[in-house]
């Protein structure tokens, strides 16, 4: 299909702007390469988001576990780092399942114009900030994955539709517009694009190219974003990408599918554990901010 040639196209075109954008970051920051826990951390989380798992819940989980990346720089890294590897799954899925030109189109424009929006205002959030909305952004990713494993009526309102049309189409990008603003703070766009599609009475099986697409030209915007702010951990993002790509191949080409259930289950009990340390470490924040200020004002 021409429509996806352009696609196809215009993620290669990504991809090398992308690529400049880290080299110039990479000359001016000379952080040394990633660590073998880094590059791990993206082998695993872009081999689970190929099979659908997604991947910023259990990449930010890992990191504030580990405590790899200041928080205020996670939302970039994640962005940054797996650009790369979603831009190669987009380009296989979109050849794999089809999907009605217009629909896919619209829903990745909205998409990133939703990116571009966030990114923009994320970059330059303070710190205590971007804990807040990760905390949040981690409860809800684990309340997807629940409605993901317990597949119960948002699942059953799925149908064969491989496309939308009138007001669903605009329901749809309405969302999708959404999903690429939050996704900036780290709530992934696959278990919420899942869901989105199964309730406008689409195929489930459409919703993969839907969103690895919308994920490929969106984080690239917003990428080029946090990359200009420095809003991003240059050593992290390298090892997400290096340990990604091959996690993305081996994937989509060698395991092609596993039974996912029980790894969203363990998914769901370490994104809780991140988002109480995320909402608890603004909380104590915000303490030490208020005990400052009374020790200023003492005479």
């Amino acid at each position: 299909m021409i429509v996806n040639d352009v696609l196809r196209a215009g993620l290669a075109l990504v991809a090398v702007v992308i690529v400049f954008a880290l080299a110039g970051a990479w000359k001016r920051q000379r952080p040394g390469l990633p660590t073998p826990l880094q590059t791990a951390i993206g082998f695993v989380t872009n081999f689970f988001d190929t099979l659908g798992i997604g991947s910023f819940a259990p990449t930010t989980s890992l990191f504030k576990l580990w405590r790899l990346v200041p928080d205020e720089r996670i939302p970039g890294t994640l962005n940054v780092g797996h650009t790369l590897p979603t831009i190669v799954e987009a380009a296989i899925y979109i050849t794999i399942i089809s999907v009605v030109p217009l629909t896919l189109v619209s829903l990745i424009a909205a998409a990133v114009a939703g990116g571009w929006l966030g990114a923009g205002v994320v970059a330059r959030l303070p710190r205590r900030y971007v804990q807040i909305g990760m905390g949040f952004a981690l409860l809800a990713a684990a309340a997807l994955f629940v409605m993901s494993n317990l597949k119960g009526s948002y699942f059953g309102l799925s149908g064969d539709a491989l496309g939308l049309t009138g007001g669903r189409l605009a329901i749809g990008i309405a969302v999708s517009f959404c999903l690429g603003a939050l996704m900036t703070i780290g709530i992934g766009l696959y278990a919420p694009c899942m869901i989105m599609v199964s309730l406008l009475g689409m195929n489930p099986k459409a919703a993969f190219p839907i969103m690895m697409a919308s994920c490929a030209f969106l984080m690239p915007v917003a990428s080029l974003r946090f990359i200009r702010y420095g809003a991003f951990s240059m050593r992290a993002a390298l090892g997400l990408t290096l340990g990604g790509i091959p996690g993305v191949l081996i994937a989509a080409y060698i395991v092609k599918s596993l039974p996912l259930a029980a790894v969203r289950w363990l998914v769901v009990a370490v994104v809780l554990y991140a988002a109480v340390a995320m909402l608890r470490s603004a909380m104590q924040r915000a303490q030490n901010s208020k005990a400052d200020d009374r020790l200023a004002v003492v005479p």
